[in-house]
């Protein structure tokens, strides 16, 4: 029986009543509200796309006595204009903006938790390390989510192992995009990520074999090593990222795939103010490229999205960034900034692409409200066309 017909049944059915025994309480609710303007100025297009979108997301759950938990939450997604191209609103002289109407479940799930370990089977959010290969989009306002099934479980207190059986992935893209494929995937995946802490930093393996059904291309299997650290030394605290991945077909994909991965980024932090640098490689040998579908991909290789889809010729993003904290009295450390620097040049020859610039600036404002104005400005080499991007965003959580 398919994943997505037991995970039905689970909601429907639940465990037994004694699984699910009264603690006396009516449950958590949480609430999003986000609104969201979008401007992209793209060379490749005569028309600016100037995007405004209002999110609404409205959770339940509740844990019960039994070590059970279950929960449900809905999103919707508006669109409160036409001059973009959203996926779904057919304006294909404009730049995209996925940011495409929806009403849909995001999440719907029962759970159980035990002192060494849990389970989870329904649709739910995956979050992995820091999401370079399997996140929830959490930018975009229709959020990535998986329908699922996840373990774990804690040997002892520096181990941590977790299992995720996928069925499938609905996309940010909504589920009124043109394109089906856009929409959903249906997948066969096993993810397996072990996690140790070491007297020295973290040490993560893991080893991701999704087999695409919808897209057999993108069927692949990744194995990697992830090493994170940090320490204090006087004022100055330094961390550390090391990172080193292969990745090859799986499954009934028709390419032979055989690239690599890697990215070494050093950070220090002093003052309140942290500076970072870092080299991130995604291989890549003129017909396939090191690519990550299921991640959280804006938060990687610039917000102007250009390399979304790793090149046939690779990647190579040598970045900068500097961010902190400022502001005085009933604003300190309220305001939280950004600015980060971007050269892209390809794997295979080495031929430049361009480079990035990118700022943004997060500040509180009354009624519990957040605001946020951010910018990308990539220039091209190239590779694809100049683009600029700014967002103006205000957000509440409940």
């Amino acid at each position: 029986m398919k994943l997505r017909c037991c995970i039905a049944m689970a909601l429907a059915c639940g465990a037994s009543p004694a699984a699910f025994a009264e603690t006396g309480d009516a449950g958590t609710w949480t609430a999003n509200v986000r609104y969201r303007h979008e401007t992209v100025d793209d060379d490749a297009f005569a028309r600016r796309a100037d995007a405004d979108t209002l999110r609404l997301r409205l959770g339940w759950s509740r844990a019960f006595s039994s070590g059970f938990s279950m929960g449900v939450e809905g999103e919707g997604v508006a669109e409160l204009n036409d001059n973009f191209n959203s996926g779904a609103n057919r304006r294909t002289a404009y730049p995209v903006v996925a940011d495409a109407r929806a009403l849909e479940v995001n999440q719907a799930w029962v759970g159980w938790r035990g002192k060494t370990g849990g389970a989870v089977l329904g649709r739910q959010r995956i979050l992995l390390d820091n999401q370079r290969f399997i996140g929830n989009v959490g930018w975009r306002q229709n959020e990535q989510t998986f329908d699922a099934l996840a373990l774990d479980a804690r040997p002892s207190d520096k181990i941590m192992l977790r299992y995720y059986y996928l069925d499938r992935v609905h996309r940010v893209s909504g589920d009124e995009a043109i394109d089906p494929r856009a929409r959903e995937r249906d997948l066969q995946g096993h993810l397996l990520n072990a996690s140790w802490t070491l007297p020295v930093g973290t040490l993560v393996g893991y080893a991701y074999l999704v087999e695409d059904r919808d897209v057999a291309t993108a069927s692949t299997q990744t194995l990697g090593l992830r090493w994170t650290g940090a320490r204090t030394v006087g004022a100055n605290a330094w961390g550390w990222t090391l990172e080193g991945a292969t990745q090859g077909d799986h499954a009934d994909n028709p390419r032979s795939v055989d690239v690599d991965y890697w990215l070494a980024e050093g950070a220090l932090t002093r003052s309140g103010i942290t500076g970072k640098l870092g080299w991130e490689h995604l291989g890549g040998d003129g017909t396939n490229a090191f690519q990550t579908p299921l991640a959280t991909l804006h938060a990687f290789n610039g917000w102007a999205d250009k390399f979304s889809t790793t090149p046939a010729n690779g990647l190579e993003d040598r970045y900068a960034s500097v961010g902190g904290k400022f502001g005085r009295g009933k604003l300190q450390d309220k305001l939280v900034w950004t600015v980060a620097w971007h050269d892209y040049a390809a794997d295979r020859g080495g031929a430049s692409y361009g480079t990035e610039l990118d700022a943004s600036l997060g500040f509180p404002l009354p009624g519990g409200l957040s605001g946020l104005v951010k910018v990308a400005d990539y220039r091209s080499d190239g590779f694809a066309r100049d683009t600029r991007k700014a967002w103006l965003q205000v957000e509440w959580n409940y």
